[in-house]
């Protein structure tokens, strides 16, 4: 019998994985073909998918992408010679996308199944878990602390110190929440994690609430995620009954539970603190900080929050120690990061590397340009209101410091790829609509600056002359500042990046010449 392996992630599913697993299971009778299908995981070579593999001795070849027209003629190659067929992509885990790449956080994708307790055990499952109990919440937060963790949300905060502040404060009751409103475009990280390979992050929320001394924790899903939220539920479920959540989690005697909410559809709740008005049943709106939620969060008690990567990473630091985790990335960017590839890109997918190679290794090497053959123009990276960043930049490392250095961030991972058609002037005129759209509308700068800022990017293109032009750019440029420094929270201060970049980098999108932008 022959063991095949099939994603039941989102992506496969939606370019026709289910109908190649029912042709693969009518068709073997026809061809008197043993078979085994399990559904695993997806490895995020989105451009593959649905993407088939069948166990030989040598280990697990490929096919893909896969149709069901094509079951037939793959069926026939596994009896006799599977490398004749045009599908063929032998060993996957010699294919230099993957081979390339440093999986920590991934290094269960595509080879276990989701809701399989077993094969998480079988890859290393709880065992994060179980040394952090042995450590005690001292140590279990020096060691997260001694790794380098940073926050994967956006912001790159160091994990540790929020872990130190929130043991140490003092309460009757405390929370981790769990943020996995991955809204950016481009950004999927989040989601294969969930869909993919949820006790992982249930294993790192468990490791946090009993470090922390919370007894409680919630993960908030984008409604748009109706797959993640319904294997998150299960595989909650399946933890609790193995007494890996509950009133005495691994026989600690330690309380700590957890529970799904799923979100509205608001950008601006991905944001922590609107998060937590959310969660408290309340409109979604940014809060004045000090206090931070690691002192007065969710219900006004001491809150942990992190976003879906970051508490994912802690089971292996936990586990490995945090040398073995600090021997990955560059500088103070340290560990790995699953940058993610959209937009009009000819290998779409996810690529976990050490923080430290370029852009153009991950845009040009691992992506191979643009879908189109066009021209590169430039890639977005962070999510929507993520600065634009031009070939002549592509050199840069991608972490956190070398990127602030060039007026970019890195935030979630995403990578959004465009050839020499888009328009830079429309892009940054939909950042102002974006951020106009999402505004939360409790600070001025951003409720009343992004509406300003489409008004202004109008009178720019329509105006009738260079001179005209250039005093729309002197007010567009003042208002970029404005909103940079004067909005309460990131939505309204991170709007300036993708607007100030493009007008930077691409200035005849505007009408206007080189000189004359640079003013």
């Amino acid at each position: 019998m022959t063991l095949l392996s099939l994603p039941c992630d989102s992506v496969a599913r939606a370019v026709g994985a289910e109908e190649v697993a029912v042709a693969l299971i009518t068709k073997s009778w026809d061809h008197n073909f043993a078979l085994e299908l399990q559904r695993t995981s997806s490895r995020g070579l989105y451009w593959l998918e649905p993407l088939l593999e069948a166990d030989t001795p040598a280990g697990r070849i490929g096919f893909g992408p896969m149709t069901a027209a094509d079951v037939p003629s793959v069926l026939d190659a596994l009896l006799k010679d599977p490398s004749a067929h045009p599908l063929a992509l032998g060993l996957v885990e010699e294919l230099p996308y993957l081979k390339t790449q440093q999986r920590l956080l991934f290094a269960r994708a595509g080879i276990t199944r989701p809701l399989s307790l077993f094969d998480y055990h079988a890859h290393g499952g709880f065992e994060g878990l179980k040394r952090s109990i042995a450590l005690g919440g001292e140590q279990t937060a020096t060691v997260v602390f001694d790794s380098g963790l940073r926050g994967r949300g956006g912001a790159a905060f160091p994990a540790g110190i929020k872990w130190r502040t929130v043991r140490e404060t003092q309460a009757t009751r405390k929370y981790i929440v769990c943020n996995a409103d991955e809204g950016d475009s481009g950004t999927f990280a989040d989601r294969m994690l969930m869909e993919g390979d949820p006790f992982l992050l249930i294993e790192g929320m468990a490791i946090a609430g009993l470090c922390v001394g919370a007894s409680y924790g919630y993960i908030y899903v984008r409604s748009e995620y109706p797959d993640a939220i319904a294997t998150l539920r299960q595989a909650l479920n399946m933890a609790r009954a193995a007494g890996y959540l509950g009133f005495d989690v691994c026989g600690t005697g330690q309380s700590f539970d957890l529970e799904v909410r799923v979100g509205a559809g608001a950008y601006i709740c991905g944001e922590e603190t609107a998060l937590l008005d959310s969660l408290e049943g309340k409109r979604g709106i940014v809060r004045a900080k000090p206090p931070i939620p690691a002192i007065q969060g969710l219900f006004g008690q001491p809150t942990l929050v992190h976003n879906v990567l970051t508490l994912a990473s802690v089971p292996l630091i936990l586990d490995k120690g945090a040398q073995y985790y600090r021997d990955y990335g560059m500088g103070r960017s340290l560990g790995t990061m699953p940058f993610q590839l959209a937009g009009n890109v000819h290998r779409g997918g996810l690529v976990e590397r050490a923080f430290g190679l370029t852009l153009r290794e991950l845009v040009e090497g691992y992506g191979g340009g643009t879908a189109s053959g066009r021209p590169l123009k430039a890639a977005q990276v962070g999510g929507p209101l993520g600065a634009w960043v031009p070939p002549s930049q592509f050199d840069t490392p991608l972490d956190y410091e070398a990127f602030a250095a060039i007026g970019a961030m890195l935030g979630h991972g995403g990578v959004v790829v465009a050839d020499d058609t888009l328009d830079m002037a429309r892009m940054a005129r939909f950042a102002m609509q974006f951020c106009a759209e999402e505004s939360c509308g409790k600070c001025t700068p951003c409720r009343i600056g992004s509406t300003r800022g489409v008004e202004v990017i109008d009178h720019l293109l329509a105006a009738p002359d260079q001179s005209a032009r250039d005093q729309q750019v002197i007010i567009l440029k003042d208002l970029c500042d404005t909103l940079q420094y004067g909005s309460l929270c990131a939505l309204g201060g991170m709007t300036s990046y993708p607007v100030a970049s493009a007008l930077k980098h691409f200035p005849a999108d505007f009408g206007l010449q080189a000189p004359e932008a640079e003013q």
